[in-house]
């Protein structure tokens, strides 16, 4: 950990500087200084889900749900990379703003995972040293939550408050059973679900205190859907305290429900939502957000991606070519698989500048040029 360079700050959420992940799945090991903006390219398997859901395991693990993720995920040997014979931990250390935390997790006898080691650490203005706060050994559950209620205001706070806001968003369920079609009760509005479960409540409470960020949805949606008008956002005659997602269409005078929208286009209004509400987190994950998008809409995505990143950090993994070509080479990220490890590097300008004069940046990682094709 003390090899790591920290930089000073207010002590609040803050996006992630830098990363290393060791033994989780595919990851051996991974060492970053992440980006404001970072789109991850890679074959089937390179390991990009698995970055990503790096920090679904810190969610969970914060929330005090690890052995539910555990036994959800398989245990030790579907969560170690190549399981518990050559990975004895997975070990996870990160920097934001004057903030660090490191996670150890083993297996136990019981097929499960425990918090070997947790640390929190402080880097104030002109400490030569960090502050140390060790949160305890071999629990079944993190402490950090609880430290965070016991001493509130303090580093272990700050350390939450982190970790709580960086979110990762699945909008891939668009099924008549999905969350997103369903009711939901209107004030569960605080923050975007991952998998928007309750859009219909935070846009009706956008609509009545951020009219602005609503009408920027509501247009953007326009831009991709052109027959939509507006959304009709009330509480559901003959359910009491429950919203569910509606809208108008175009000349039309009856009221459809979420089900009458094509998958692309519900999951596009999700995605419209969570990059144009006014406070974002303070990072965003997105695993193949474009999946069931038109080529236009993938368009407009990748500028809503661009400038919610002058917000927050922005991290997405894509198959998209068209995506891809959106964006420049400091802002990919290329994984790739070798002797059965994920391997990340970010690209470099100077590699591809030649080829820019006449390929966009996914037409060069079609032709292989940028790496991040399946290998063996």
């Amino acid at each position: 950990m003390s090899s790591m360079a920290l930089s000073l700050g207010e002590p609040m959420a803050a996006p992630l500087q830098r990363i290393v992940i060791r033994g989780f799945k595919s990851i051996r090991e991974c060492s970053l200084d992440l980006r404001q903006l970072t789109l991850l390219i890679g074959g089937n398997g390179s390991g990009k889900s698995n970055f990503v859901q790096v920090f679904g395991l810190l969610h969970e693990v914060v929330s005090q749900r690890l052995q539910a993720f555990a036994l959800r995920e398989g245990g030790p040997e579907s969560l170690l990379h190549f399981g518990q014979k050559t990975t004895e931990h997975v070990a996870i250390d990160l920097v934001f703003g004057p903030n660090a935390y490191r996670l150890i997790l083993a297996p136990t006898q019981g097929d499960s995972l425990f918090v070997k080691e947790e640390l929190c650490y402080y880097w104030g203005p002109g400490q030569s040293r960090p502050y140390t706060e060790p949160l305890g050994t071999a629990h079944a559950e993190s402490q950090l939550q609880t430290e965070a209620f016991r001493q509130p205001g303090k580093v272990a706070s700050y350390v939450l408050d982190s970790i709580s806001s960086w979110r990762v968003y699945h909008f891939h369920d668009t099924s008549p059973a999905s969350k997103v079609k369903q009711l939901c009760d209107i004030g569960d509005n605080a923050v975007l679900r991952k998998d928007a479960g309750n859009l219909a409540a935070f846009l009706l409470r956008l609509r009545d205190t951020a009219l602005p960020q609503y009408t920027q949805i509501v247009s953007t949606i326009r831009k991709v859907a052109p027959f939509f008008l507006d959304f009709q956002l009330r509480e559901v005659p003959g359910s009491p305290g429950k919203t569910r997602l509606e809208w108008q269409e175009k000349g039309a005078d009856s009221y459809f429900s979420g089900h009458s929208f094509s998958d692309g286009t519900l999951r596009f209004i999700c995605l419209a939502t969570l990059l144009l509400q006014p406070n974002l987190p303070a990072t965003i994950l997105l695993d193949e957000p474009e999946l069931g998008l038109h080529p236009y809409a993938i368009h407009v995505l990748a500028g809503l991606l661009r400038a919610a990143s002058h917000r927050t950090q922005v991290i997405v993994s894509t198959q998209s070519v068209t995506l891809v070509n959106q964006f420049e080479p400091a802002d990919i990220l290329v994984v790739e698989r070798s002797g059965g490890a994920s391997t990340f590097r970010y690209m470099s300008e100077p590699e591809v500048s030649e080829w820019l004069n006449d390929y966009g940046l996914g037409d060069l990682w079609e032709k292989n040029v940028l790496g991040g094709r399946p290998s063996a």
